[in-house]
């Protein structure tokens, strides 16, 4: 007899609820998810063999389809392989709802040896065209077992083009000499070289790739995952991608379980900047740690505007500057303690500790954050002192300061308690994290972990596990990662950050490069910037407006009062649009910005209907720019403003698609930000002779 078990859910798909339905049919042993965005249909057959059937998005009814057996797991063990061609039974299914508008279908396989079991988790979450899953293999046999490989990532799709275009985005590699967020295209054919990826701390590329057909059709990939993986690309002529973690040495004790790192596969119709928006709002529907404030991202000051030359005297007067500016969170950086991995404060800057400074910034209606690298000590800091075995074997090189490895259990622990004593004498709303590749190598044998199983230890049981502790045990704390610039820019560290830095300390050029490319898989959110300069005018303010927190790293008593004003103004500016930027699809609309270019970047908000859009002008010759933006409705009236100029006129939204909106750049070292909103019924005649 056939067993159709089905559950509905009420899900809101932007303005209206959708029902959700996950089935399952016992007959045929095959499950179906739909979320009224995407449609996927998994099987497991009369033989045992667990597939994916089909992947598809409903607005167009694309449907991507497997080349071959596609199981999502791909795992090989020290006993053997556990992948497509593994032959299951068939223990146990179900599905709920979970937290954040998602439901939840869980597969529970065992391997016909019965060796060991397999469950798989596949998620999707309300008007999110994704399907999320994670994979967790649990040891059977009576001895251990060692994970060698795992591939999260195991794709092979059908796709009938010639040629397919592949899309990603390069890190803040060693201090951006190597790499600053270059966004890549490359076309693929059929026996052409793989594109290959490096992604994780240290590596090459951000944990995300997108890809087109000739129809615009496509597909994007993230995986959350801190260590480094590899990641490859080919046509054969169907779409391959394949993954490995490095390094993986992986015990599984006898009913002990080895968790695949999650991921996600989405769908969208369009360019690279739909690609980036679907993925950033899945990734803020889903994945992100909440910022739980409305008003964030934040205006912010950083001390690092002094190195480590600061004292309670020093921070006091910028404080009360930054206050009367606008700034809403002061962050204490490197130097307020005693040394590097000896968490107190320096009595010979702060004689009474931190924690008067700590009061007083919140006395002006500031958060209060501290600088905390906490993977990295000094040699001479009573912890490495006492246990000098719990260094890691590379010398990271971290303002002389040495590595701790987080994979071995004393050390992790001893931070945590560090952190958590920290936290309660100093009293932060914040903490800013460092250091010098937060994946550590460790090979010791004298450690916890096993010596060849490095790079997923110090991942999962390492910062992941130390971050996550503290933040369970101090919620109200929010955290922004470093790591000595965006080089570790994963959806593992968007799961316990609010934020990112991108390019670090490095100017305004480097900073709206950073941006143009970090904006394609990360949230605005997760693109904070750091202002370096003393000097403020319009162009150095607006080039660190775009994104997430605005961090000012000034020596605010030395900036004169006229420029304390107009600091004040853009801040103003800022906190108006910081919503909307948030909340809003990325429009790339220029070239990468270089030196002697135009560059522009905007923001169109579909609930409002409208957009902002920067412009800048470096050291380029032409006098203006044309936007043109093809999100808008065609037919409709749309009320046009500039910043700078005051100009105010109407053009449709077919009028801005094509021949765009004339920009005014009247010098060198120049930004406009320009408005686009619905105009009001009664407006005037559209003037063309502003587009001209």
């Amino acid at each position: 007899m056939k067993f159709v078990f089905s559950f509905l859910v009420s899900f809101i798909l932007l303005a209206a609820p959708v029902a959700a339905q996950f089935q399952s049919e016992e007959e045929s042993r095959s499950w179906t998810l739909d979320n009224g965005v995407i449609r996927s249909v998994f099987a497991l057959s009369s033989d045992g063999e667990f597939r994916l059937v089909s992947l598809t998005r409903l607005a167009s009814g694309k449907t991507w389809r497997p080349s071959q057996a596609v199981s999502l797991f791909r795992i090989r063990t020290s006993r053997g392989s556990v992948d497509e061609n593994t032959r299951f039974d068939l223990i146990e299914h179900s599905h709920r709802a979970i937290a954040r508008q998602g439901m939840r279908q869980t597969i529970v396989l065992e391997d016909r040896d019965k060796a060991g079991r397999l469950s798989l988790e596949l998620e999707m979450f309300a008007g999110q065209p994704v399907l999320r899953y994670r994979t967790v293999w649990q040891n059977r046999g009576p001895n251990p077992v060692w994970a060698q490989t795992a591939d999260p990532l195991p794709w092979s799709l059908e796709i009938p083009d010639e040629s397919v275009r592949v899309f990603r985005v390069n890190q803040w590699a060693n201090h951006g000499r190597d790499a600053n967020f270059e966004p890549t295209a490359t076309t693929l054919r059929a026996g052409s070289l793989p594109v290959n990826m490096v992604t994780g701390a240290y590596g090459r590329q951000c944990t995300w790739l997108a890809v087109r057909d000739s129809r615009d059709e496509g597909l994007f990939l993230g995986w959350e995952f801190d260590g480094r993986m590899d990641v490859s690309i080919f046509k054969s002529p169907a779409l391959q991608i394949s993954s490995s973690i490095r390094e993986l040495n992986r015990e599984i004790s006898p009913n002990g379980s080895f968790p695949v790192p999650a991921a996600f596969i989405g769908l969208f119709g369009g360019d690279w900047d739909e690609a980036g928006y679907r993925t950033q709002r899945f990734v803020e529907a889903a994945v992100a740690q909440p910022a739980r404030d409305p008003n964030f991202p934040y205006v912010m000051w950083d001390s690092w505007g002094y190195q480590q030359n600061i004292d309670d005297v020093i921070l006091r007067q910028n404080a009360e500057i930054a206050a009367r500016i606008g700034v809403e969170l002061f962050v204490v950086d490197l130097g307020w303690a005693r040394q590097i991995g000896d968490w107190r404060p320096d009595p010979r800057k702060f004689p009474n500790g931190l924690r008067p400074l700590s009061d007083y910034v919140h006395s002006l209606g500031m958060r209060f954050g501290i600088h905390f690298p906490f993977a990295e000590a000094a040699p001479t800091s009573p912890v490495i002192l006492a246990n000098r075995d719990w260094m890691s074997p590379v010398d990271y090189q971290y303002f002389n300061a040495r590595s701790l490895c987080l994979a071995h259990r004393p050390a992790r622990d001893w931070l945590i308690a560090e952190a958590i004593r920290m936290i309660d004498e100093i009293n932060p709303d914040w903490i800013l994290t460092d250091g010098e590749n937060m994946v550590k190598h460790c090979d010791k044998r004298t450690h916890t972990h096993d010596p060849a199983d490095s790079n997923y230890a110090n991942a999962v049981d390492g910062i992941n596990f130390v971050v996550s502790a503290i933040q369970q045990r101090r919620p109200n704390v929010r955290w922004e990662n470093c790591q000595n610039g965006g080089n570790m820019m994963t959806y593992s560290m968007v799961r316990r950050h609010v934020t990112s830095i991108t390019s670090d300390d490095s100017g305004d050029i480097t900073t709206r490069q950073a941006i143009f490319g970090a904006t394609y898989p990360f949230p605005p959110r997760y693109t904070d910037r750091y202002m370096p300069h003393n000097a403020f005018h319009q162009y150095n303010t607006r080039s660190y407006m775009f994104g997430g927190p605005w961090i000012f790293m000034n020596q605010l008593p030395f900036v004169k009062p006229e420029e304390l004003d107009l600091a004040a103004r853009e801040i103003a500016i800022y906190k108006r649009l910081r919503g909307r930027i948030r909340d809003s699809k990325v429009l790339h609309l220029s070239a990468r910005p270089s030196e002697l270019g135009i560059d522009a970047i905007g923001a169109w908000h579909p609930p409002s209907d409208t957009a902002v859009v920067f412009v800048y002008r470096a050291q380029a010759s032409p006098t203006s720019f044309r936007v043109r933006l093809r999100d808008l409705s065609p037919e409709k009236s749309y009320r046009i403003r500039f910043e700078n100029s005051h100009l105010t006129y109407d053009l449709t939204g077919s009028r801005i698609a094509t021949a765009g909106i004339q920009v005014p750049l009247t010098s060198m070292w120049y930004a406009e930000i320009l408005y686009v909103e619905p105009a009001t019924p009664n407006t005037d005649p559209e003037d063309h002779s502003q587009i001209e």
